[in-house]
């Protein structure tokens, strides 16, 4: 049978708990939380600017690919490719041949530069050259397909 336990009085076999290292390993662990969290919402916070920054790039590079597709098929006078650029509303405020008569009508364009896409009003400047040598700079307005999400041509002033 078991020893009764000891009674008042009894001398731990101790005079205090140990303590060494106890500060020590709660630092230690705060400290490697904090870690954890500065590490967590740290790569968190980077993704966030990192796809804004990716996000307007891509703005970017779509808005310069589609005006130059549009001012490509006016120069070759494939004016059928233009008009595939062109957004729901502009196609359906001008058919196709429509679309077709009224730029064949307008002065040749030989040569163009497209400027850079300002992602915030999806305007995109353009110098062009038309065939009588005559220069001018046009401002093609964008949007996004509701469907695709694609940037299209919606305005040229």
């Amino acid at each position: 049978m078991p020893a009764p336990p000891a009674g008042p009085g009894v001398a731990p076999p101790f005079a205090a708990p140990p303590t060494e290292g106890r500060r020590a390993r709660l630092w230690l662990g705060l400290g490697a939380g904090a870690l954890a969290v500065l590490l967590c919402c740290g790569g968190g916070g980077a993704a966030v600017v990192g796809l804004a920054v990716s996000n307007v790039q891509a703005v970017r590079e779509q808005g310069r690919v589609v005006t130059d597709d549009y001012y490509q098929g006016l120069v070759e006078r494939k004016y059928g490719r233009s008009y595939d650029t062109l957004c729901d509303d502009a196609q359906r405020r001008e058919s196709r041949a429509e679309f077709e008569r009224r730029v064949a009508a307008e002065p040749q364009i030989d040569s163009y530069r497209v400027g850079e896409v300002d992602p915030t009003t999806l305007t995109v400047p353009v110098s062009v050259t038309f065939s009588g040598g005559n220069r001018g700079d046009q401002e093609v307005t964008l949007a996004a397909d509701g469907q695709t999400g694609a940037l299209e041509v919606c305005g040229v002033s």
